[in-house]
């Protein structure tokens, strides 16, 4: 993999890692109201994240989960790639393989969207226990930010700070009473993914519901899948899972868009009122300047200082390669 020629795997390194066996869901497309089958495949080393078109023919099937490939981020992540594929809503299982130190994986779908299950990244969690992670013969890549780096658009603002660890920082701001402002601060590591954030569901308002309708978007949503908000009201009957599940829930957005980097940041990420655009936004903005990050390991000594969802990695059997 580029700029990796310096890093080896040794015993006092964090491994990659990659799930142990194929495990598979089917679900509802947020937009499209279709019904998608998705598949989790374990991934060779240095691979990456990557999602392939099983309805799209050729090699043009595939799209790297990285940042540069990001075609849309109006009212999610979408990635594509030169053929003209996408896959959209890629947020919440990102967020699921970063929280969980999934560093290799194939996901296979017969759409051109992640199927929404619940709104949250809980489901795509459960996948990742049931089938296992299994540790594998090369060094963890994670991309250590240097010094900082600010995105600003109007009254929001993203920017990533030096730090030995994955922090979240968030603050949202709604007129509604039902959501208020509300601010969260969250070290992403040792299993706190799964713990604080993976259950929070997506929101919006009932107005844009309406609005996404009637533009022929948002066909597979419902209560059973976000949060709907009707003025100050909530219309979900079963309430809310955290009292500040509104800002958890853009804090999992964030760390599934930040994990396009190609690998788990080292460092602090603060957000005001931002969302899909500005997170992308700061990736680019890293990225464009060669000094303010580098590519590095973790010693196993620093491990309870990055995301591993609470996952025992097995490292009795030799990683297994992506089906082709």
């Amino acid at each position: 993999m580029d700029g990796l020629d310096h890093l080896r795997a040794d015993k006092q390194t964090l491994r990659q890692r990659t799930l142990k066996t194929s495990i598979d869901c089917t679900g509802v497309a947020l937009h499209s109201g279709n019904k998608v089958s998705m598949i989790l495949h374990p991934a060779d080393a240095d691979a990456g994240i990557v999602f392939r078109r099983t309805d799209v023919a050729g090699r043009g099937a595939e799209i790297p989960a990285l940042w540069d490939r990001v075609v849309d981020t109006r009212l999610c992540s979408v990635i594509g790639n030169e053929d003209g594929v996408t896959v959209s809503t890629v947020e919440h299982v990102m967020a699921a393989l970063a929280g969980c130190g999934i560093d290799n994986a194939l996901i296979e779908l017969n759409g051109p969207e992640v199927p929404i299950m619940d709104g949250s990244a809980e489901p795509f969690v459960f996948l990742i226990e049931c089938a296992g992670v299994r540790e594998q013969d090369a060094p963890r890549r994670f991309i250590r930010v240097l010094k900082p780096v600010a995105v600003t658009d109007g009254d929001s603002r993203i920017a990533l700070m030096p730090s030995d660890r994955f922090t979240v920082d968030m603050e949202i701001n709604f007129d509604s009473v039902a959501v208020a402002q509300q601010n969260l601060r969250l070290g992403v590591v040792n299993g706190a993914f799964s713990k604080e954030l993976a259950r929070a569901r997506t929101f919006g308002f009932l107005h844009e519901v309406e609005a996404m309708r009637a533009a022929g978007l948002g066909k597979g949503g419902s209560l059973e899948n976000a949060i709907v908000i009707a003025g100050d009201e909530i219309m979900n009957e079963d309430g809310l899972r955290f009292d500040d599940e509104f800002v958890r829930h853009k804090a999992l957005d964030a760390v599934g868009d930040m994990y396009l980097a190609g690998g788990q940041v080292l460092g602090a990420l603060s957000g005001v009122k931002s969302g899909h655009a500005m997170n992308n936004k700061l990736l680019r903005a890293l990225f464009a300047d060669p000094t303010a990050w580098a590519y590095d390991t973790v010693s196993l000594l620093d491990a309870d200082n990055v995301p591993d969802g609470g996952i025992h990695a097995d490292s009795s059997e030799p990683a297994m390669a992506a089906s082709a």
